[in-house]
């Protein structure tokens, strides 16, 4: 039960990345393209903390648990974003770019390393806060 919670909030992010994209796609101006742009961020921010919230508060789990589990969420919608591009550039009239190809393995090493730093350090404060107070 816990991992389909894990995969569903990587849909979440997913289903994120994929209607900014689409919006920003669809902009009039540079401002309402980076508008949808950073919307996407602060969204994903909410439902990040939102985990963190979940698996510290709900399931009691510990500072490592809870990074661990909110970093895999992050990797696995950073993959699933990066299986979208590749499947995306299919389509494109040009052959296949190596780049498009290491970005299934660097984007969700990317987003998971700092995810699992920034979500073991607030786990860590709320379990302290828990702790003394």
């Amino acid at each position: 039960m816990k991992s389909i919670i894990r995969i569903l909030i990587g849909v979440l992010y997913l289903a994120v990345g994929i209607a900014s994209a689409a919006l920003a796609g669809a902009a009039a101006s540079n401002q309402m393209r980076s508008f949808w742009r950073l919307s996407a961020f602060v969204i994903s921010a909410v439902v990040f903390t939102a985990h963190i919230a979940y698996e510290h508060f709900r399931l009691r789990n510990t500072a490592r648990p809870t990074a661990w589990h909110a970093s895999v969420a992050v990797a696995l919608g950073a993959f699933a974003l990066a299986l979208a591009a590749n499947i995306h550039d299919l389509g494109q009239p040009r052959v296949i770019r190596p780049r498009m190809l290491i970005a299934l393995v660097a984007w969700p090493l990317l987003t998971a390393v700092p995810a699992f730093i920034v979500a073991r350090v607030v786990a860590a404060i709320l379990g302290a806060k828990r702790l003394g107070g």
